[in-house]
């Protein structure tokens, strides 16, 4: 048994003084170039790593395990060689494109019912004037769809107009008898008979027919008023009003009186 172990002892001190040798030797050796592999090349194979055999004695391992276990040591078994997961960077599909009609329908639902644009010769601007009314008489120019405010010097400030339909114009001189902000609406009985689906009464509002402002004509049913359409300027539209788009009215009831004259031709 002692001149066992005496034998170890001298075979282990053997191998570590090689393996100095052998160190020492590796380090002097110049560096190789490392292995390349090309593309074309065969895979090589999963090199084999050492499993411990489950009914080995308890020896510690290595050279001792080696003298002295029951010879079988340690079993090297080739490890599994892993399966390619699948990819889970796939992207989303791209939604189907959309049909035709389906496309020409959205843009039918995002636009806005047509009016006719709004002619720039209606807009609001001083003019020359070269009749004989006074400063601050309102002349309102039915055939023409023009209102003027007669200014000092030969001028005048002219708006564009929608007056009344075919047998609902009218013309004379008349006064402004009142002056109110946001009007309610109350038709006349005779509108009614004409219009029987038109509300009974309506509050001024953004809604209201007579629009922003309403400057009343005397002891008539007409009106210089506002309105919320005013694509209908410089048609024949009212039942013998004249109306005038909001930020138009809004002006002129800004610079006149009650009392101003109006002549309507």
């Amino acid at each position: 048994m002692f001149k066992r172990m005496h034998l170890a002892l001298l075979a282990g001190a053997s191998c570590f003084c090689a393996g100095l040798h052998q160190a020492a030797a590796i380090e002097a050796a110049p560096l190789l170039e490392p292995t390349v592999i090309y593309a074309e090349q065969p895979a090589q194979r999963p090199l084999a790593m050492p499993t411990a055999y489950a009914g080995r004695s308890n020896m510690g391992g290595g050279f001792i395990e080696f003298l002295f276990g029951d010879g079988q040591g340690e079993r090297y078994q080739q490890q599994p060689a892993y399966q390619q997961q699948p990819s889970y960077d796939q992207r989303r599909p791209l939604l189907p494109p959309m049909e035709p009609q389906e496309t020409l329908g959205q843009q039918e639902d995002a636009s806005e019912p047509a009016h006719p644009a709004f002619n720039p010769k209606f807009e609001k601007q001083l003019v020359d004037y070269h009749g004989k009314e006074s400063a601050g008489t309102v002349v309102v120019d039915t055939p023409n769809k023009f209102l003027y405010l007669v200014q000092e010097n030969g001028k005048a400030m002219r708006y564009g107009i929608g007056v009344g339909r075919p047998g609902f114009t009218w013309s004379g001189v008349k006064q402004i008898s009142a002056k109110k902000e946001w009007p309610a609406w109350t038709p006349p009985p005779e509108m009614l008979a004409r219009r029987p689906d038109l509300p009974r009464h309506m509050e001024g509002g953004p809604q209201n027919p007579l629009g922003a402002r309403a400057m009343y004509l005397g002891s008539s049913l007409y009106r210089i008023h506002g309105s919320n359409e005013p694509w209908t300027i410089g048609t024949n539209v009212s039942s013998g009003c004249i109306r005038m788009r909001n930020e138009d009215v809004i002006d002129l009831y800004g610079r006149v009186n009650v009392g101003a004259r109006v002549v309507v031709i």
